[in-house]
């Protein structure tokens, strides 16, 4: 009956399986999913919290004296450049966009922050894409080659759609999604493209949580909650039309995996 229950694609996938894993491909995919989601709402709730923190403690009065404060925040054009650079850094080594977007809430307010913290991710995937596939493509591929091939299928349906739809997904993980599909023969632009049209409803969420620390905190805080928790259930929806786990999970290794396997996918053979 387990069997039964899941597409016969899935089912197709699972014969190439040991059994032990091919049970648990069947009976927890939910779980997995669910872990991935808790990691998403971690990350929204630590952020809530240091709101809350911050305004029942009153400290929040001593983040004009903060950095983002100090070099960003009313600086123009100067505190706007250094911020999409700070924040295409750091989303290029792997911090969460999460975390980029609630700083440009904070600096820029909702609506600004979410198209700088937009920008600044997208500079980021552009640069970790571009890493992978000029510079990086031996490391990447030999350590992720299975993973590559993967990705290359799913995004090669329709690069900019399915593009948008791994953004959108509250789970995931943003660096090596960008460096899986630098190897991959996935061309830059659609995937750019699709890449920042999802990272918006993340951004915004985020950015408006961020905007709360000095505008409407508790307005603020409880409608991004509303918010995530509406787009997280609309990822699950997602994710169980495009069976995107497989191309989301993060394997720590893959052994036996060589050059010659991923530079084939890189190449399109």
């Amino acid at each position: 009956m387990v069997w039964r229950r899941h597409p016969a694609p899935f089912r197709r996938q699972l014969i190439h399986l040991h059994p032990a894993a091919a049970i648990a491909r069947m009976t927890n995919p939910p779980a997995r999913l669910l872990k991935r989601v808790l990691k998403g709402a971690f990350v929204f709730l630590g952020l809530a919290a240091a709101i809350a923190l911050l305004r029942l403690s009153g400290l929040h009065d001593a983040l004009d004296t903060a950095w983002v404060d100090a070099n960003i925040r009313d600086h123009g054009v100067s505190g706007l450049a250094l911020y999409l650079g700070v924040g295409c850094l750091l989303t290029a080594v792997g911090m969460p966009r999460q975390v980029v977007s609630f700083l440009g809430g904070y600096a820029f307010g909702a609506a600004l922050g979410t198209v700088w913290g937009t920008l600044a991710t997208a500079l980021g995937c552009v640069v970790t894409f571009y890493y992978a596939r000029l510079g990086g493509q031996s490391f990447v591929a030999r350590r992720f080659s299975r993973r590559v091939a993967k990705i290359n299928a799913f995004l090669g349906r329709d690069p900019f759609a399915m593009s948008f739809i791994i953004r959108c997904l509250p789970v995931g993980n943003n660096m090596l999604t960008n460096l899986l599909a630098g190897v991959s023969a996935i061309p830059a632009l659609p995937f750019f493209a699709g890449s920042a049209a999802g990272y918006v409803p993340q951004t915004f969420i985020f950015a408006l949580l961020g905007s709360g620390v000095r505008v409407s905190p508790e307005l603020r805080t409880t409608a991004s909650a509303l918010l995530f928790v509406v787009s997280s259930l609309l990822g699950y929806l997602l994710y169980r039309r495009y069976r995107v786990d497989d191309t989301l999970e993060v394997p720590e290794e893959e052994p036996g995996d060589g050059d010659d396997n991923g530079s084939a996918v890189r190449k399109g053979e």
